[in-house]
């Protein structure tokens, strides 16, 4: 027996021979494309080889490439799978020439039945019925006059066509012409022959093909007929043995033509005899013979338990003994489908994407090579995946298929799985017999949406979100407006947690494959339906077929919801079905939606829909000028700002940015003057916190900018929050736009929990009025909330009000302690062991602890009792212990990914600054460090304790050195970059990061490291359920690595392919301070030298006149409008929607364009926005011009009217 076959295939058919040869005791060697990196035959395989770049022709056709990797893993033998070379000749010659075993047929034999005019040969020579046809024909003129002389219609088919590929069916003379030449380039390009020839075409005919198995010697079995009738373009889709309604002498005789066939040339390993029946005369015909393992070949495995990759295997090894005994007996019935990424309702056109989710069955046969993360390309074959199941009878096996198949999910990308339950479902389909045209006249009709203008960042949305993740940096999405999008799932008749769509300014166009009932609710974009306008905030029927249309924005506001009877039915990601854009999982295929994409629908409730319309006094009103309620708090005056910064926050008219988004809504006003000159070791700048949790809706100084925490914003972060927005308010800031203003109304708790209470009654009855917000002029409920002082034993606290569902308790100063970090975790497991009803979330900062709770509940007081009651048990703090790992991680030092970030930071956003050209130059300097090796082995020699995760989001920690002469402090990029590499690392204040995902930061690079987060992978060190990597506690090691193994580790470590060095340890707090006192001088010495150098450096910058603090330039208010001059008579003048930069400019003066033609393209609220002409006509005039910054009713451009006088 071979001791290592490679496998010159991939996806389902190479993962399906590695498991027999595994079996077998047989090693294997997978190949791959770069393409096909992800696919499971490579990870499956004892070795995989990378055998170029996606082309078949540069990969798994390349003979030379194959068999490189076939020298270089030691292979004695190649198994071909299906497709490809597995009937390729000159291949199986070339394998003995080069010293492989080719397992499989002869090339003898290839060659033979590969040219279906010569197997045509062979077959009339064993005395097999042929339908009338001809040999190779020589040019379309030929093959019209024999066309002609056999009779329409007839099939043209490559000489070496298979799979479906290179056929075509002709009724007309006027086909043949362009079906000639079609059939021609398809061989040729698929096959490398260009052969074809003319068969008859039977009307009612089914697919039935027989198994053989021959052993070279002339003995030849046949083990059986397959059915494989249900088709469609050529394509098999369903197979099943043995075949419905066969007259058991036609099943009989076609297995021995079969066999006298296979005899006649002595045939060798497995193939397939092919034939035509002809329902009507109950005579079957030759088609063809397939020398390889076909893709159905499961299902004749299932009924006689013949393994034939392994026969095929034993064959080829000189080891498969007497074919005659025993006889495979087949036993009850097989049916398997094919699942294709492609869209059944686009004429199967096909689909590539990122499958977000991947469940199959457990109990029946599946053979894929995809998984949830799986990227299907456009390269190769779309099968996806086969499922096959047995049964005693077919009635049986067509059970376990339907129910098979209702427990199978691919999201992402589009696939034929609905279709095939359908199909599976249908009454023809049962009864069994169908001819090959069946599927032809099958109507499909998918429960789907079909998208054909996606709108403005349109989501799936869910509520409440994903919750219960905010600890490690996953936030909780959702709709920006929960109030508009709670209040459409009611008017449907739908449970609260019903996905929805979200749009922001520029509403979708939807086409409704299916009658559905709708409610469209927030901003109004001018919805139509088939050209009609359709009300907001009402429950109204959609014919299928229909066209649901929407613009942008009319009037205020800036979202608007769509709910559907029954919800979209996507999948569920931690929790929830809410798109986190960021993090591109969540929604459909983790993304805003695209043209062409199809959203499917989940089941309706079995309840009648209300038909539902809301009256006035229960619907939100919109505007431009908006107050919003909040409660002051957790951090105010004076130990933060002055009470005048205070009175000026609330009593100032805040203007909202243009660069604003579901992350967090930017505010233009005044700078506050501030109670303190800098954050301390916390940061230079005054609003510069040690790390700490927000809470959605919290309103945080980011320097001099206050900024709204958005559904999508960061769940940790270092800067200071005088209020957060109460929770029956935070609707609002969905709907806020840019140029809006916004004022901040001070409430009590109290009147914020009843506004809450009035809110869900509104949602629950759609009848009873919207709160209004009081009058509180003279509300004076403080920031702080309590304080104890602190003892021998245990830290002060501060406990903070956060609006009235969280609530932030602080321990000690505000000084980075390890003491104070392991603190607030003790709190955190005592409220996780407690189990109080109504938490939802605990997220620790450096020195603190924000409980978010459901106030319905419980109480803001029960929680600081429970406070109490947990302070009174917590152990002393020396002894307090906690899990560690140290994960040892590579670490690319200087990266180029990071200098690349560099580089554009110079280019666009600061050449000047202090930390450019080199960070690590600059982390020397401020540093006081002699050298920048000295840097890099502080860096390397360090050991990282991870104080908390998602720090900048999906698990990224914020990490301090335990030893604190390891302690590297810098000053944070000012202003931040625009980009940072997925997982740079960067050293901010006196913490090290890393990056969980690309976006902006301001970190000081050191390098680059790999994945803290794997979206969908399970390994071993990413836990099911858990797809970060890090812990609280952890602590990280550093070891280099160059950038070209970085690289290759990235691509290997979320695969499972490469495994981190982990140990489990206890970190102790006795032990610790035990350490900390044997080091004390030299550490002393290291934080004195290093606050000298940091002096230094200020100085440097101020004797060069560079600032501390520097405004983004992009966040500045925009300049007053120019005036809009007159329009002339006869044109129309496009205004901006919103306040805006703009992106480019697609048209000229003087230039025609139509209806609805793309003008320019606008920039706001970090979207793309298309401004169009509503009319046909010419542009006379463009009054903008690229990157100039516009406010909404600015006009862009005039276009005179087509027809209108010039």
């Amino acid at each position: 027996m071979f001791s290592k076959v490679l496998i010159a295939n991939r996806g389902a058919i190479a993962c399906r021979i590695i498991r027999t040869l595994r079996r077998m005791g047989v090693r294997s060697v997978a190949v791959y494309s770069e393409a096909d990196a992800q696919s499971l035959h490579v990870s499956s395989a004892d070795e995989a080889v990378c055998i170029g770049p996606p082309p078949v022709a540069q990969s798994y056709l390349s003979f030379e490439r194959i068999f490189e990797a076939a020298r270089k893993s030691g292979s004695e033998a190649i198994h071909p799978g299906y497709g490809f070379l597995s009937e390729n000749a000159d291949f199986a010659e070339a394998c003995a020439r080069e010293g492989f075993v080719f397992i499989g047929p002869s090339p003898e034999h290839i060659r033979a039945f590969g040219m279906k005019h010569t197997a045509r040969e062979l077959a009339k020579a064993c005395d097999l019925p042929l339908l009338p046809g001809t040999g190779l024909l020589g040019s379309s003129a030929d093959a019209l006059q024999e066309a002609r002389r056999i009779g329409f219609p007839v099939m043209l088919k490559s000489s070496a066509g298979g799979g479906g590929i290179g056929m075509r069916l002709c009724r007309s003379e006027a086909e043949i012409a362009e079906a000639f030449a079609a059939v021609e380039r398809l061989g040729k390009a698929n096959f490398q022959q260009a052969g074809t020839y003319l068969e008859r075409f039977v009307e009612r005919a089914r697919h039935i093909e027989v198994q053989i198995f021959g052993d070279g010697s002339g003995n030849v079995i046949a083990i059986g007929e397959r059915d494989c009738s249900a088709q469609r373009r050529n394509q098999k889709v369903i197979e099943e043995t043995p075949a419905p309604n066969l007259p058991e002498r036609v099943r009989q005789q076609m297995c021995e033509a079969a066999v006298r066939l296979g005899r006649s040339v002595a045939y060798r390993s497995a193939g397939t005899v092919e034939f035509i029946y002809d329902s009507d005369d109950q005579k079957f015909y030759f088609l063809e013979v397939n020398t390889r393992l076909q893709v159905e070949h499961g299902v004749t495995e299932e009924v006689t338990g013949v393994d034939l990759v392994e026969w095929m295997v034993r064959e080829a090894a000189g080891e498969l003994g007497d074919l005659a005994m025993p006889r495979p007996v087949s036993r009850g019935a097989s049916v398997q489908v094919r699942i294709y990424a492609e869209d059944a309702a686009k004429n199967f056109q096909p689909s590539a994407g990122v499958l977000t989710e991947a469940v199959f069955p457990t109990d029946v046969r599946c053979e894929t090579w995809v998984e949830a993360g799986t990227e299907i390309t456009p390269f190769y074959d779309p099968l996806v995946a086969k499922i096959i199941v047995h049964g005693d009878d077919r009635s049986q096996a067509l059970a376990k298929m339907r129910k098979a198949l209702a427990e199978t999910r691919l999201s992402g990308i589009e696939t034929n799985l609905d279709y095939l339950r359908m199909v599976a479902a249908d009454p023809e389909f049962e009864a069994g017999a169908f001819p090959t045209s069946f599927l032809q006249r099958f109507v499909y009709k998918p429960r789907a949406i079909e998208v054909l203008e996606p709108g403005t960042q349109t989501t799936v949305q869910d509520f409440p979100g994903r919750l219960g993740y905010w600890d490690v940096g996953v936030p909780p999405s959702g709709p920006m407006d929960s109030l508009a999008f709670r209040l459409a799932n009611r008017l449907v008749g739908n449970e609260e947690s019903a996905a929805g769509l979200e749009f922001t300014m520029t509403g979708p166009s939807l086409r409704f494959l299916v009658p559905a009932t709708i409610a469209l609710t927030g901003a109004s974009m001018g919805a139509t339906l088939d050209g009609k306008p359709i009300p907001l905030w009402e429950a109204v029927d959609v014919p299928a077929g229909s066209v649901l249309s929407m613009g942008a924005v009319e009037g205020a506001g800036s979202r608007g919801y769509l709910a559907i009877r029954g919800g979209f039915d996507v999948p569920s990601y931690l929790g929830s079905r809410s798109t986190f854009i960021l993090g591109r999982f969540g929604g459909h295929a983790g993304r805003p939606l695209r043209a062409g994409d199809m959203l499917r629908l989940a089941p309706e409730p079995a309840s009648t829909p209300s038909k539902a319309s809301l009256p006035d006094q229960a619907k939100p009103q919109y505007g431009t000028e908006w107050e919003i309620g909040v409660l002051y708090g957790p951090h105010g005056a004076p130990d933060f700002f002055t009470a005048g910064d205070i009175d000026m926050f609330f009593s100032t008219a805040w203007r909202v940015h243009y660069n604003s988004d579901r992350t967090g809504v930017r505010l233009l006003g005044p700078k506050p003057s501030w109670a303190r000159k800098d954050g301390g070791e916390a940061g230079l700048h005054p609003s510069n916190i040690h790390d700490n949790a927000y809470g959605v809706g919290s309103i945080d100084f980011t320097g001099d900018m206050p900024v709204i925490l958005g559904p999508d914003g960061p769940s940790l972060g270092g800067f200071v929050c005088p209020a957060v927005i109460v929770n029956a308010e935070l609707w609002k800031v969905g709907q806020l736009r840019p140029g809006d203003t916004v004022r901040f109304r001070r409430l009590t708790l109290a009147q914020a929990l009843a506004m809450d209470r009035a809110i869900e009654e509104t949602i629950s009855t759609l009848t009873t009025p919207l709160p209004q917000l009081p009058d509180n002029d003279v509300c004076k409920e403080p920031a702080i909330l309590e304080q104890c002082a602190g003892s021998e034993h245990a830290p002060a606290i501060v406990v903070r009000a956060s609006g009235d569902r969280y609530l932030l308790i602080e321990y000690g100063p505000p000084v980075l302690d390890l003491n104070l970090r392991l603190r607030a975790h003790a709190l955190m497991e005592w409220f996780r062991a407690a189990q109080l009803p109504g938490i939802i979330d605990l997220t620790p900062g450096i020195r603190s602890l924000q409980i978010h709770y459901d106030s319905s509940l419980l109480r803001r007081e029960e929680l600081i009792e429970a406070l109490h009651a947990a302070e009174k048990s917590l152990p002393d703090i020396d002894d307090m212990t906690v899990p560690t790992r140290t994960v040892h991680l590579p670490l690319s030092w200087d990266d180029p990914a990071t200098q690349l970030a560099i580089r554009k930071y110079m280019q666009s956003v600061r050449p000047d600054a202090p930390w450019c050209p080199s960070n690590i130059e600059f982390i020397r300097r401020i540093n006081g460090l002699s050298s920048v090796d000295e840097v890099r082995r502080i860096v390397f020699d360090a050991s990282y304790l991870v104080l908390g995760l998602g720090d900048v989001y999906l698990g990224a920690p914020v990490a301090t050195p335990v030893d604190p002469r390891h302690r590297l402090v810098t000053t944070k990029y000012n202003p931040a970059r625009t980009w940072t590499p997925e997982n740079a690392v960067g050293i901010g204040g006196a913490y090290l990061c890393v990056y969980g995902m690309e976006g902006p930061g301001g970190y000081q690079f050191v390098g680059r490291t790999v994945q803290m987060w794997n979206t969908y992978k399970t390994t071993r060190d990413f836990k099911p359920g858990s797809p970060w990597l890090l812990r609280f506690f952890d602590q990280i090691r550093f070891y280099p690595v160059s950038s070209e193994e970085l690289l290759r580790l990235r691509q290997e470590f979320p695969r499972g392919q490469y495994q981190l060095q982990i140990e489990e340890g206890t970190f102790r707090l006795r032990e610790y301070h035990s350490f900390l006192e044997s080091i004390r001088a030299e550490a002393d010495a290291f934080k004195r030298k290093q606050q000298a150098a940091f002096e230094e450096e200020r100085e440097r910058w101020a004797a060069a006149g560079q600032a501390e603090h520097m405004a983004d330039p992009s966040l500045q208010a925009p300049p007053p409008p120019p005036t809009n001059g007159a329009i002339p008579e006869g044109c129309h003048g496009i205004r901006a929607p919103i306040t805006a930069s703009v992106w480019n400019i697609h048209v000229e003066p003087g230039q025609r364009v139509e209806a609805g033609q793309k003008l320019l393209v606008i920039e706001a609220m970090k979207m793309e926005m298309a401004i169009t002409s509503p009319h046909a006509g010419e542009v006379v005039e463009m009054r903008c011009s690229p990157g100039s910054m516009v406010t909404a009713g600015q006009t862009l451009a005039v276009v005179r009217v087509a027809g209108a006088a010039s």
